[in-house]
């Protein structure tokens, strides 16, 4: 069944059966979120559709030569530090082209160098509040229910994410051979690709590119609203059509991510969250163990259905037991946060993975077989760091 169809099929069965409300099962599909994802496919069309993701490739290519190795770890770093100051499904999107100009223009198969940068924007995504939705989910949920331990910074995420964010790339950097996919299309068969001639349009779609990153890195604008608008004013100004507009959004993406928001309304209101917290606070008393417990419940959560429910489900049932054994909930909902962002297993994980599905022509095994040592990875430095920089005892 195509994945799309599959995500569909979630809010569909959940209002038949009355889990949840009609209105309950739907309302993801306007979550702002989606939106976001949306607006920026839109934005990476125009870039493409005038040539300056072509131009910008070209330029990389010149400073960075035809190394693999080389142009992948350059990539990696720039996306790790975007992803940290926005969103990583929006950093994904919107340097999509780019990836595929780059590896074309080098005469490598993307498969070579999407999935590993969209594992990239996953680890950057680890180190600011803003860089993920799990973080700010996980903070707006510790706000409502315990409010007397305070909020995380936004950058203190970064005791986590900067030591994932650096290892990943030294690994990568080391060992490419068998951390990056093969690849998908013969490299003599890649061509060189063609700019399109559109003069001024090029540098006004850039200009506009450029806008909306400053916009969503400094809070002037909404990120919903900033890729919205930085879409529309790429219409307005003639570097696209609306139709060429309509035609960048990867529906297969939305539907997925969409359809598979409606679980965590369902898993907390039928009460089986409750039944889940429950059963762990009576059969589990060492807090450490109860840590890694939940982490890897998470761990398996965040890899079959969205991050962003994962850790809508997984927050609230965390915060009373810890509370409960009186223990402090800050190490337990920054691991829930962090393990929720680390899921590079499947394709369906986060909107990062799903994106370069089709692009890379990767396959369901390519995620597990290349995912494994990454989320083994993060799960041992949250076991090592989370506990130590957040204690238990409040």
């Amino acid at each position: 069944i195509p994945l799309a169809v599959t995500s569909l099929l979630v809010p569909c069965a959940l209002s038949i059966f009355g889990v949840i409300t009609v209105k309950e099962a739907w309302i993801s599909f306007g979550d702002t979120s989606i939106l976001t994802i949306v607006g920026l496919f839109m934005l990476g069309e125009a870039t493409f559709a005038t040539g300056f993701a072509q131009k910008v490739a070209t330029h990389i290519i010149s400073k960075a030569g035809h190394n693999e190795t080389l142009l992948l770890v350059v990539a990696m770093i720039l996306i790790c530090f975007m992803s940290a100051f926005l969103n990583n499904a929006g950093v994904t999107a919107i340097t999509l082209p780019m990836l595929i100009s780059i590896a074309r223009k080098a005469h490598l198969s993307p498969s070579r160098i999407l999935l590993p940068t969209a594992y990239a924007a996953s680890f950057g995504g680890c180190i600011s509040l803003v860089g993920q939705a799990p973080s700010m989910v996980a903070n707006g949920i510790l706000a409502k229910m315990a409010p007397e331990y305070g909020q995380f910074g936004f950058f203190e995420f970064a005791w986590y994410g900067i030591p994932l964010s650096v290892i990943a790339i030294i690994l990568f950097a080391l060992f490419p051979k068998y951390l990056i996919p093969p690849a998908r299309a013969d490299v003599a068969d890649i061509k060189d690709e063609e700019i399109p001639e559109t003069g001024y349009k090029m540098w006004i779609a850039g200009g506009i590119y450029f806008l909306v990153i400053i916009c969503m890195a400094t809070g002037l604008v909404p990120l919903t609203t900033a890729a919205m608008l930085g879409a529309m004013l790429c219409v307005l100004t003639g570097c696209m059509t609306l139709k060429q507009a309509q035609e960048g959004i990867d529906w297969t993406t939305v539907w997925l991510f969409a359809g598979m928001l409606s679980m965590s309304f369902a898993l907390d209101r039928c009460g089986a969250g409750v039944l889940v917290a429950q059963f762990i606070s009576e059969y589990i008393t060492d807090p450490f163990v109860l840590f890694a417990v939940l982490m890897l419940a998470t761990n398996v959560l965040t890899n079959i259905m969205s991050n962003t429910a994962t850790t809508a489900i997984m927050c609230p049932l965390v915060i009373p037991i810890a509370i409960g054994m009186d223990l402090s909930p800050l190490p337990f909902v920054m691991g829930i946060a962090m393990n929720a962002a680390a899921c590079f297993m499947t394709p369906i994980a986060t909107p990062s993975n799903t994106l370069v599905l089709r692009p890379g022509n990767y396959t369901f095994f390519d995620y597990v077989r290349y995912g494994l040592p990454w989320q083994i990875v993060a799960f041992i430095l949250s076991m090592t760091i989370i506990p130590t920089v957040w204690p238990f005892n409040p």
